[in-house]
């Protein structure tokens, strides 16, 4: 299994989307929450690139649609990723359908429910923490032996302003993302020099469904934002596309912004 050829046009000028979608065909991506939104929109385009791509979520009936229409190259894996045995067998299938894996994108992620501290379900509260941390730990562990054994691979994953900041009523999701986010910085330190690559992504506001729950708790100044402010979940699918390149090594071990308009440009957003 081939690692993703580099495209170093992209350290200097904005990427050309043409230039990002080369290079794909025989690799492997391998996406959780992949059902809808951030997801959906990543696998479509690593789809159209020619990549093989493995759909992980727990709605088997939405990633089965999706692969359908993808086509002959894309997997559909009914799976929880709070639980380790079945994100283990979802790798394990993967490496035997399409011969191992050259991207894992943890893009899994839930807010809901949205709850003052003070009165948060604990078990509520933990469920989150078991998707949006332990469900980042359950793929890097699952993958990571698998890209040692190749020589390397890139693992990618979503984060967020919260991850940085207290967001009223998230505090589920602000611990959650501020861990994954160390996460990140574990693996580079551990597995950096073994070729694995990671990166997180912080993009901002999108409109996806999660942004419609926010809406609808009206809490907090982000549930007050306007439809229009979010961005289209095809930012960050292109933006993740050009972190597989060694255009984003700069930030190996760290966090892109997706709000940064220098980002914007070089990902070739604007």
């Amino acid at each position: 299994m081939a690692q993703v050829t580099p495209m170093t046009e992209t350290c200097t000028k904005g990427a050309n989307s043409e230039d990002l979608m080369e290079n794909w065909q025989s690799k492997t991506v391998v996406i959780t929450g992949a059902s809808r939104g951030i997801g959906e929109s990543a696998a479509r385009l690593f789809a159209e690139a020619g990549a093989n791509v493995v759909l992980l979520a727990r709605s088997a009936e939405a990633i089965t649609a999706l692969a359908e229409d993808l086509g002959p190259n894309a997997l559909a894996l009914s799976c929880d990723v709070a639980n380790y045995a079945e994100v283990a067998q979802a790798i394990d299938t993967t490496v035997q359908t399409f011969g191992g894996v050259d991207v894992l994108i943890n893009n899994a992620g839930v807010v809901e429910p949205i709850a003052h501290m003070a009165e948060a379900d604990p078990q509520d509260w933990g469920h989150v923490i078991d998707i949006n941390l332990k469900g980042v730990f359950h793929g890097m562990r699952a993958v990571m032996p698998v890209m040692e054994a190749a020589g390397g691979g890139t693992i990618l994953t979503i984060s967020s302003g919260a991850a940085h900041g207290p967001v009223e009523a998230w505090s589920h999701y602000c611990a959650s993302k501020a861990a994954a986010n160390m996460l990140t910085r574990c693996v580079h330190k551990e597995a950096g020099d073994k070729g694995i690559r990671a990166i997180g992504l912080s993009p901002g506001t999108v409109a996806t469904q999660m942004q419609r729950e926010i809406k609808a708790s009206g809490i907090n100044p982000v549930s007050q934002l306007d439809w229009s402010d979010h961005i289209p979940p095809e930012w960050p699918a292109k933006c993740l596309m050009w972190m597989c390149t060694e255009a984003a090594d700069a930030w190996l071990g760290d966090e892109i912004s997706l709000r940064d308009d220098d980002i914007r440009r070089k990902v070739g957003l604007i």
